[in-house]
Parts: structure tokens; sequence; C-alpha cells
């Protein structure tokens, strides 16, 4: 969801930022990560919590606005977010206290998904300067009404909150019975045989076919990269049949690992039949694994994993160290008992996601006729 300056209703003034709120900008300070002493106050940048530190710069309620760094391009991500008690903030984030008024919830929403890119400049790296974001425009309705909003967008927040700790609960669930079944597969305390993932299945890396092929990317075969494992959205690209020969394919239940740099170990089962590029290794399991089992028992391995790479500037996991990865191995009868359980999880998992994605819907709905004024009035 985005919220533009244009989309503003006509039903109330508007004033600049600069007068909505004092800047504090001067109180900030940057500690670089090998000067921070751990402790219990967050520490904040553009985007939210980076660390906690042992002291603290602020304690008062305060709207964090990006200055550099932030997703300027894409303001559904969020451009700014409240916080409230004791906390350190870095020189990447504005820091906004609101004037009297404004109620500081309604200010937060107001800029949390603001589309702010016309007053944002930098080639090189984007940024919001004070004197730019001080000429941001803000909607003053009447601060009953102001509040009326804020009460109606919480509680809209606080379904999708629920909706997202239910699949994070769900997601433990199934953690939580993977253990009691089988122990942690880093100690192996119930003794399983250990083997290599070269014993346990076919591994392979894939490939990025050339992409000046005449609709070369056109065709039924998904391909993937590492910013598809993981996500919500479908795939964004296919690969004709020929260019799927050329990657490499790999039958749905196969387990895709990221094999290079800061992505290492993020992973994902294949949904279905796909193809993928050098930056994944995939195993698909023989016999011996279950492909439920096998993804679950990797991702309780991913620091293994990471570890598992080169030291190099780009570290690097390639086929021949990913193949010598040991899993323990429990029987496949067991394996399977757990791929049941692991199939009631997911479908109560999509089931949730639907939930979620209609929260959403929902909530962007609601924000969006807050602030073009067609929320309806106060009784």
């Amino acid at each position: 969801m985005t919220l533009r300056p244009s989309a503003l209703s006509d039903k109330w003034p508007r004033v600049p930022l600069g007068e909505a709120v004092e800047f504090l900008d001067h109180r900030r300070k940057p500690i670089t990560a090998s000067d921070r002493v751990a402790g219990p106050y967050p520490y904040y940048g553009a985007n939210g919590q980076q660390d906690s530190v042992a002291e603290y710069l602020f304690d008062e309620p305060l709207i964090l606005l990006a200055e550099d760094g932030g997703h300027f391009d894409d303001p559904s991500r969020g451009v700014a977010y409240g916080v409230t008690g004791k906390c350190w903030v870095n020189n990447h984030a504005h820091v906004l206290r609101p004037r009297s008024m404004f109620d500081f919830r309604f200010l937060c929403w107001h800029l949390a998904y603001y589309d702010i890119s016309e007053f944002v400049n930098g080639t090189t790296r984007a940024k919001l300067t004070k004197s730019a974001a001080e000429q941001i425009p803000v909607m003053l309705p009447p601060l009953s009404e102001q509040r009326r909003i804020a009460d109606i967008l919480d509680k809209a927040d606080a379904i999708r909150r629920k909706r997202k700790e239910a699949i994070t609960l769900t997601e433990e669930l199934l953690r939580s019975a993977f253990l009691e079944m089988f122990g942690d597969p880093v100690t192996n305390p119930k003794g399983w045989p250990v083997k290599a993932l070269g014993e346990l299945g076919r591994v392979t890396t894939g490939r990025t076919p050339p992409s000046a092929a005449p609709g070369m990317f056109n065709g039924p075969v998904p391909f993937v990269t590492p910013g598809d494992l993981g996500s919500r959205e479908p795939v964004r690209r296919s690969l004709t049949v020929d260019g799927a020969r050329e990657s490499r394919v790999v039958r749905a239940g196969a387990a895709l690992v990221c094999c290079i740099g800061a992505t290492i170990g993020k992973m994902a089962k294949a949904p279905n039949e796909l193809a993928f590029n050098q930056q994944i290794n995939a195993i698909e399991w023989h016999s011996l694994v279950n492909d439920d089992f096998g993804i679950t028992v990797l991702r309780f391995l991913k620091t293994r994993i990471a570890a598992s790479a080169s030291s190099t500037t780009l570290p690097i996991l390639n086929k021949s160290s990913f193949e010598k990865l040991e899993i323990p191995v429990p029987p496949v009868a067991q394996q399977t008992l757990f791929s049941r359980r692991a199939e009631v999880c997911r479908k109560v998992s999509e089931a949730q996601e639907q939930t979620l994605s209609q929260a959403d819907t929902f909530f962007n709905s609601l924000v969006a006729r807050a602030f073009s004024g067609a929320l309806g009035s106060a009784r």
C-alpha cells in the first residue's frame, strides 16, 4: 500500500512536515558495529531496529523517517515508523517529535507508507535531506478525527499482526514435532545413522541460460533465483523447454539451497518442477529421505551449511562441499509420519496465508480511505 500526496483529502488543511514536528536530528548519533556495547536498548536506523546497545539517547514517543537507505522506491515496505521508550537512533533516520496539534499515532500512519520520492534526491544513494523533509505535506484534521482514524487503523493492524503470529505459531508447531520425533539434527541425540547428502540424493548446481535467445524466458518451465526462495509472490520468469535444458531442472519436492554470498543457507522446497540459476544447489532425495524431512533437517542445519562455504571475499558453497554435508537418517516410516504432520500444518498455513492476505487488503483499503477522506465522519 502506498499513500501519495496527490491522494490526500481536501476536507482538511495541509501543513508542511516542518510545522507538524520538531526535528531532533542534532541529538542522534551513529555507533559503528565494532564500538557498540551490547545492552537492553534498541538501536534504530532507517528501516527499523539494527541492534541493541547499553546506553540510550531518547526516551519519548518519536517517529523515525528514513534519511538515506530507506525504501523510497517502494514505500509499501515502509519509510517511517514509531518508537517509544529508551532507544538510540543513528544518522540514517530523521528523528521527529510531533507537535501538540498532531496525534502521534495518526502521524505515524500518515508517514509510514508515504510516497515521498519527489522530495528525495541523490544519484548514487537516494537521500531525504532535512530541508526537503520539512516540505512534505501532511493533513491536519481536528485532533478528535486524527484519534478516530488512528484507532481504526490500529485495530485493523492488530488483526494483521495476529494473523502473522498464527502463521509463526504453526511453523513452531511443526518444528517442535520434528524435535520430538527426531531430536536436534545438529547433536543427533537419538543416534540415528549419519550419511552425506551425496549418498542420499542427486545434487546439482543451477545455470543461467543465455538470455539473448528469442523467447528464452517465455516458456512453461519456472526459473528461480535466490530472491524467489521464501517469497509469497509467484516466480517472475519462466524458461522455454530448450532454456530449461541449458539450465538445471529438478522435480517437485527437491530441496533448493542458496550457495553464494549473503544468501547462503536460504532454502525452499520446490513446489513443482522448475529450473534454477548457478547461485542455488539442489538435491533430489532418493528413497532413504522423505522430501518434507529432508528440507526440514536442512533448515535445522542452516548454520552448519553457511560454515561449510569457502572463506573468500564472496563465500561459495560449491557442489562438492554441499555433497559432503552429513545429516541423520531415521527410518523412512518415521519420516513419512512426520510428512503427514507437515502436510496438515501446510494446509493450515495456506488457510492462514489467505486470511492474512485478506487482512492486508482490508488494512490497505482503510489507509487509502482514511487519508482520502472517505472513511466517514466521526459521530
